[in-house]
């Protein structure tokens, strides 16, 4: 089980608390893929809390615009959009966090792998800039597949000599938010109430729902238990047919990574017991990457609080997940080291 500090509801209130009206608010974020479908509700979130002081958006097209439009938003953050490469170093200086959706969606058929080509190299073209630019920033990887991109920004870091492994995240809050609601509904539970870590990747058979460390406790007869976890590990694809060709989950994963950079950012302002779970450099299994719940802090990465105790349901998921995992990491890492 997670450590009392984790249980029911605390990431919501998180959310809540980056959503209230008064609060610590001297964060200085920056969003990279600012007017993408992601990017724009994500920015919108960003720009409504009292934990920013400062928004800087980045994208290749329309920030301008993006910016404009949110700069009218009766709160306190800042906004400001930077447009094309040659205004990225600008959108950088000085930022305390930087969060990445910038990428091509998924469209139906597709993997999250099949979109390794075009979002590497915009990862690795981002990332360098961040390693050059505000080195000491905590970064939040969202761009697909994490179970690469997360090792390429390791190995762009690496290069520049300024890799920090507690302030490299893959956001796979969504699959938290998606399992928390998935019991919620099944039981007829309060979703902000519900917590579910999932822990191992961000793809398929990788997202590992530990289900028997759900607060509050809640059991299900296999048959039930098999297909939610095959309704969490398969949520994406089920966004991605229902847009039927219109694009990804972009607003559920906005919310989600808003959760996660208020969770940050509460930790980086000195709050206790902060936890989410994250894709990061791991020591918790043979995989090099692994996401478990882990105690945030003022420097990022505080505690990793490990798998704790699961079933054999979810031992072997973690087993089977392991081949995977470990050719999608070192993908990433191979293309990072010939990356120019």
């Amino acid at each position: 089980m997670l450590p009392r500090i984790a249980r029911p509801a605390a990431a919501a209130a998180a959310l809540r608390r980056g959503l209230a009206t008064s609060g610590p608010n001297n964060a200085k974020v920056a969003v990279l893929g600012a007017s993408g479908g992601i990017g724009q509700p994500l920015s919108l979130l960003l720009k409504n809390s009292p934990l920013v002081s400062r928004l800087s958006l980045y994208d290749i097209a329309h920030t301008p615009g993006v910016a404009a439009d949110l700069s009218h938003i009766e709160t306190r953050a800042t906004v400001k959009g930077f447009l094309g490469p040659e205004q990225l170093p600008e959108c950088l200086k000085g930022c305390d966090v930087v969060v990445i959706p910038a990428g091509v969606p998924r469209k139906p058929g597709m993997t999250r792998d099949d979109l390794f080509n075009t979002n590497a190299s915009i990862v690795a073209t981002l990332t360098t800039a961040c390693a050059k630019h505000c080195p000491e920033a905590m970064i939040c990887i969202i761009s697909n597949p994490v179970n690469s991109t997360i090792p390429i920004t390791s190995e762009v870091f690496k290069k520049h000599g300024v890799y920090n492994p507690n302030r490299i995240f893959g956001v796979t809050t969504l699959d938290i938010v998606r399992a928390n609601t998935f019991v919620a509904e099944l039981k007829g539970l309060d979703p902000a109430r519900v917590s579910v870590p999932v822990i191992g990747g961000h793809a398929g058979k990788t997202i590992i729902p530990l289900i028997s460390q759900c607060t509050p406790k809640v059991d299900f007869p296999q048959d039930q238990l098999e297909k939610l976890t095959g309704r969490i590990q398969e949520a994406g694809t089920e966004v991605v047919k229902a847009k039927a060709g219109a694009g990804s989950a972009t607003l559920s994963m906005a919310y989600a990574g808003a959760r996660f950079v208020f969770s940050l950012v509460d930790a980086m302002n000195g709050k206790e017991g902060v936890i989410e779970c994250s894709f990061v450099r791991s020591e918790e299994t043979e995989s090099p990457y692994f996401s478990t719940p882990l105690l945030l802090g003022k420097n990022g990465i505080e505690k990793n609080l490990g798998i704790g105790k699961i079933t054999p349901f979810e031992e072997k998921m973690v087993a089977e997940a392991m081949s995977e995992l470990k050719a999608s990491i070192k993908k990433g890492e191979d293309f990072a080291k010939n990356f120019k």
